[in-house]
């Protein structure tokens, strides 16, 4: 297992105009422990793809390092840099069927025969397609090409897999399925893996780790859990999941990290990492599934909210609440099929405190 470290890596493009300079990626620093499976996510031209083809030797960085077990791979060629590569198109060989694509690699390395043919028996029986290995890629479905490709990236044993949102072109169902599929493989056999996706629940379900970018800059990197419920900032929360906000102003501690906000549709309690001392304007982040709602008042230590539902949505799993609150306030809820409430209804929110994440409000979103 190979420890991933980039350092301080910057990349820019220049358009036809010499003058005209994207910044596609901006002081990228990253430590990979092996065998993790860390994700790159965000939106269209933040920044991930660019950082994945420098890793991979396609682009090289204006500044910066790229170490694997401390060795600086920047110098190498991508043939010379021990990776394994999976496209959102697969790229598989049409001519070509399952074992000899996925030998391919193996043959280019002047590997024998009989280690060749061991090699591809092994690995399409790790990715489940051995009784298909003589099949072409037009004879297989799009999650059998998908673990094709995979194979083929496996095969050559890499020290690093990188995958570019492999599952793109697969339907919802699909997608779901490989998901699982491809952490299930790669925890067996423990490959450092970089992932790249815009996709925030393939990321929460797939990842040790996230790294969140903006603009190519990390935004925030940690485990799926605090990226969620602790993001960093408003444009996170935004990205990762859905999200209502409310700007407040606390009032007072609630012991190390509780706080006490007065916010336009009541007194809200929270918590946050650091900071946020007394005085200080602050957004809180409030997730659909952790507002509660009542058809009665709840006891008054809880703090209820009186809405009203402006808008009811059945998605199957839950039901998705769109409630207005006194001030014109608008918050999401979600709740299990079980409390069905019509629209015009009246209800009491409640917002267990562990479950709102405090901030300080952005310069500009002091009164948002």
């Amino acid at each position: 297992m190979t420890q991933l470290a980039i350092e301080q890596l910057y990349k820019t493009y220049r358009s036809g105009n010499a003058t005209a300079v994207t910044h596609a990626v901006r002081d990228i620093n990253l430590s990979v422990k092996s065998g993790e499976l860390i994700s790159l996510l965000g939106p269209s031209g933040c920044g991930k793809t660019s950082t994945l083809r420098c890793i991979a030797g396609f682009e090289t960085p204006d500044s910066g390092a790229i170490r694997f077990d401390n060795a600086d791979i920047v110098p190498l060629a991508p043939e010379e840099r021990d990776i394994g590569l999976v496209f959102q198109n697969y790229a598989l060989f049409p001519h070509m069927t399952v074992a000899q694509n996925v030998a391919f690699g193996l043959e280019m390395r002047k590997i024998s025969s009989a280690d060749i043919k061991r090699r591809v028996a092994d690995v399409l029986e790790t990715v489940q397609l051995a009784g298909l290995k003589d099949r072409y890629p037009a004879q297989l479905s799009g999650g059998q090409q998908q673990r094709v490709a995979l194979a083929r990236a496996l095969v050559i044993e890499p020290r690093i897999l990188l995958l570019d949102e492999p599952l793109a072109n697969l339907d919802a169902k699909l997608r779901d399925e490989m998901r699982f599929f491809i952490r299930s493989l790669q925890q067996r056999t423990g490959i450092t893996t970089l992932y790249v996706t815009h996709d925030q629940s393939e990321a929460m379900v797939m990842s040790d780790r996230i790294v969140v970018m903006f603009d190519g800059e990390v935004r925030q990197f940690d485990v799926p859990s605090e990226i969620y419920n602790r993001p960093a900032t408003r444009r996170i929360a935004e990205f990762v999941g859905l999200s209502s906000f409310v700007a407040g102003e606390v009032v007072e501690r609630d012991g190390e990290t509780g706080r006490v906000v007065d916010t336009s549709i009541g007194r809200l309690r929270g918590f946050c990492k650091t900071g946020c001392p007394p005085g200080q304007r602050v957004l809180i982040v409030l997730r659909p599934e952790a507002i509660h709602l009542s058809l009665t008042e709840p006891a008054p230590e809880t703090t209820p909210i009186h809405a009203t539902v402006q808008e009811r949505h059945f998605l199957g799993h839950t039901v998705d609440y769109r409630l207005v609150c006194a001030d014109g306030t608008v918050l999401q809820a979600h709740q299990n099929t079980l409390m069905d409430v019509p629209v015009g209804a009246s209800v009491w929110c409640t917002f267990p405190q562990d479950r709102m994440w405090i901030f300080p409000a952005p310069v500009g979103e002091a009164s948002a």
